[in-house]
């Protein structure tokens, strides 16, 4: 029970260790903001902002080279109480020499960016395609999705695979739902049954759940980033260096708000899909390298033996795994630019070549779930 108390904190707080930049007001990038017009004089709000059909605003920030110059588009979506702010560590050199344009947006309720009661999974698409199309990013633009983010990009490719020029997942969470796992993989996996514990509470007994994560005997963010069940040594480095937790603060998660945004994301990345990733078509049948799973072998949160059986039924999709690499590896030395060159350019990083082949072969896995 201990153990699973601890995963669950982590699992609200995986991608929080994302970096807030400090002019932004160091909360800035985990606080909610009220709906208003764009003309009301707010000056809490510092960064720019879209208004979507639905009346919805998503702020954003923008990097490298101006769009109209750019050779490559990217919008970056973050993951679980994370936002715009985090620190997607591109070398400046690399972003100049390919001519780069990134976008970085808050999700639907996160930072600066309003929430949305009717959150699913093709809202996290459409969001992504109206952010583009208001931007005048262009008919084709990348996306590279985070942990949770995850989820919002595989929407892209159901919905709109003929906007995408290229896409890439790091550390991407699972759902343990998708009807193509098989049972065979995941039955005594204690990640699966506690992420349905907590599913059960977020639909049923939210108000339990609001009062759960608020008790003062769980433990702290400061014992969760050394706690060696949830993260290896190098995440434990990395949690160091980063600011922390803010959003994930009992104070925060006191407020409705927040608790609600967390809540409707959680549902919404573990809750019945409309659709299995597995059984999805190669939309770039004519590019190469053009798909992408990036993947630590020793992450605690989303087990190798998982995104190693969705790739081998997707063979279209490259998949590249750090030896020594946790969650957290969005952060770790050279990872974002060996990304870019493989997303952009198709260079392979022979260090990040699974130790082993993807032995899971589909007859060995004849249950599902």
């Amino acid at each position: 029970m201990k153990r699973m108390i601890h995963y669950f904190k982590f699992l609200t707080e995986n991608q929080q260790g994302q970096t807030r930049k400090l002019c932004r007001c160091f909360c800035q990038g985990t606080q909610l903001s009220p709906n208003h017009d764009d003309s009301t004089d707010d000056f809490s709000m510092v960064s720019p902002r879209i208004r979507l059909r639905d009346g919805r605003h998503l702020a954003y920030v923008e990097r490298g080279v101006p769009k109209d110059k750019a050779t490559y588009k990217i919008i970056i979506v973050h993951g679980f109480g994370s936002s715009k702010e985090m620190n997607f560590l591109a070398p400046q050199e690399l972003i100049d020499e390919l001519s780069i344009y990134l976008v970085q947006y808050d999700r639907a309720g996160y930072g600066e960016s309003d929430p949305n009661p009717k959150r699913s999974l093709k809202s996290e698409a459409l969001d992504i395609e109206e952010l583009a199309d208001k931007l005048q990013i262009g008919a084709h633009f990348y996306v590279i999705g985070v942990s949770m983010g995850s989820y919002a990009a595989w929407s892209c490719l159901k919905y709109f695979p003929h906007r995408l020029a290229g896409l890439a997942l790091i550390a991407p969470v699972i759902n343990y739902r998708w009807p193509s796992l098989p049972v065979s993989l995941v039955r005594e996996d204690y990640r699966r049954k506690f992420i349905r514990w907590a599913l059960w509470l977020a639909n049923h007994c939210p108000k339990l759940l609001h009062w759960w994560v608020t008790q003062k005997w769980l433990p702290s963010t400061a014992v969760i980033e050394k706690n060696h069940t949830l993260f290896n040594k190098n995440d434990i480095d990395i949690l160091k260096t980063i600011p922390g937790f803010p959003m994930f603060s009992k104070d925060r998660l006191r407020e409705q708000v927040v608790f609600d945004t967390l809540r409707h994301d959680w549902k919404v990345a573990f809750g019945k899909w409309e659709f299995d990733p597995m059984m999805l078509s190669n939309p770039f049948p004519h590019k190469q390298s053009s798909f992408h799973i990036w993947q630590g072998y020793e992450d605690k949160v989303v087990p190798s033996e998982l995104q190693r059986f969705v790739s081998g039924k997707l063979p279209w999709i490259q998949y590249h795994e750090i030896p020594d690499g946790g969650h957290l590896i969005v952060y770790y030395k050279g990872l974002c630019e060996a990304i870019l060159r493989a997303l952009l350019l198709g260079q392979e990083n022979h260090a990040y070549r699974p130790r082993s082949s993807l032995l899971f072969k589909e007859e060995c896995y004849q249950e599902t779930i």
